[in-house]
């Protein structure tokens, strides 16, 4: 959680970076261009500190979204945020081993599936031996929880 966190807080501090210095110098320098009506410079600088202010408000509340997890309140016995689960998958006939992660560590192709994807969702909550119906771009798949390892094991 503390890379979520300080991964989080570096955009942050880049963005008001931008907010603060960067963007004040580019919407000085497009007013000295003269008439603010048709002035594409000073648009775009006001319409980038808008998009930027934005961001900044959204990263801060994920921070303290973040902050506010406590890992001792997440079950130790179901599916959750930091369990490793090992799926059968019974149309294909393979296994498939994914690790629930936040959005921001995401990463389908190395396992690092966030509990807000599909599969995250349908298997946050879930045991080992279960059997869950995802739905996905490419049509319904069938999985069963082979195994579960949750972040306290």
């Amino acid at each position: 959680m503390e890379a979520v966190r300080k991964k989080i807080q570096a955009e942050l501090m880049q963005l008001e970076d931008e907010l603060r210095f960067k963007l004040p110098k580019e919407i000085q320098k497009a007013r000295e261009f003269g008439d603010l009506k048709e002035n594409a410079e000073y648009k775009a600088a006001l319409e980038r500190q808008k998009i930027v202010m934005a961001r900044v408000v959204q990263l801060s509340q994920r921070l303290s979204e973040v902050e506010s997890i406590d890992l001792s309140k997440i079950p130790t016995d179901r599916a959750a945020y930091g369990s490793t689960v090992v799926l059968y998958d019974l149309d294909r006939d393979e296994k498939v081993t994914y690790r629930l992660v936040t959005s921001e560590e995401s990463d389908p192709e190395n396992g690092l599936i966030s509990t807000v994807s599909p599969i995250g969702q349908a298997l946050m909550g879930k045991e080992e031996g279960d059997e869950i119906k995802v739905k996905t771009p490419t049509g319904t798949r069938n999985f069963e929880i082979t195994r579960l390892k949750t972040i306290h094991d």
